[in-house]
């Protein structure tokens, strides 16, 4: 599948790149697709939930009523569950929640993200740029050039390019990745891929290793 090439003014250079087909023109499996995305969205978790069990309440150990004849359950001492302010039964702990796939796996899952992109014609390559500065405004003006203002976007670049970053940091809509941290999650959240030449080289040296 080829691509025309465009610069940040939304001209057409006149060059073109094809997309690999072992990348971008796979089958995609949905199921991969699906345990990675939960396994990046099981990664975003903290699992730091935590409640006070018995043991853990400050309060007095005396036994409050006699083992029998109460008329009522044999509930110990004031740090029981079963009165106000005491502990909580089963209550959730500090965890993991990460979820470890295979490599091939994961591979899989990013080749048939980028895959359902390709076919949706959600993919657009740009030539290599910088800005001179960080400035919100010029990054708003290459989106409006690309034809992509007002859609959820995702910038892959091939390595840290710091006022590209920090240009789009504001818009809610847009978002810089680089091509070595790339996951499924983000691929497929965005509507349109916005790839540099360099980049797309980038992708297909680290899913065809």
């Amino acid at each position: 599948m080829e691509i025309n090439v465009l610069n940040i003014k939304g001209e057409d250079t006149g060059r073109k790149v094809t997309l690999n087909e072992a990348v971008f023109g796979i089958e995609p499996n949905d199921h991969v697709i699906y345990l990675d995305v939960k396994r990046y969205m099981a990664a975003q978790r903290q699992g730091t939930a935590k409640s006070k069990e018995r043991s853990e309440h400050a309060g007095s150990t005396r036994k409050l009523g006699r083992q029998k004849g109460g008329g009522g359950a044999r509930r110990g001492d004031i740090n029981s569950p079963l009165l106000k302010g005491g502990g909580r039964v089963f209550g959730p702990k500090p965890r993991d929640y990460s979820i470890k796939l295979n490599r091939k796996t994961t591979v899989l899952a990013r080749k048939s993200a980028l895959s359902y992109k390709a076919k949706e014609d959600a993919i657009i390559v740009v030539e290599d740029f910088n800005l001179d500065a960080p400035k919100t405004k010029d990054f708003v003006n290459i989106t409006k050039n690309l034809k992509v203002d007002g859609k959820k976007l995702l910038f892959v670049l091939p390595e840290v390019n710091k006022n590209v970053y920090l240009s789009a940091r504001n818009l809610q809509r847009a978002q810089v990745m680089l091509a070595s941290t790339l996951n499924t999650y983000k691929v497929l959240d965005a509507d349109v891929l916005v790839m540099t030449e360099n980049s797309l080289k980038a992708i297909d040296g680290i899913l065809n290793k």
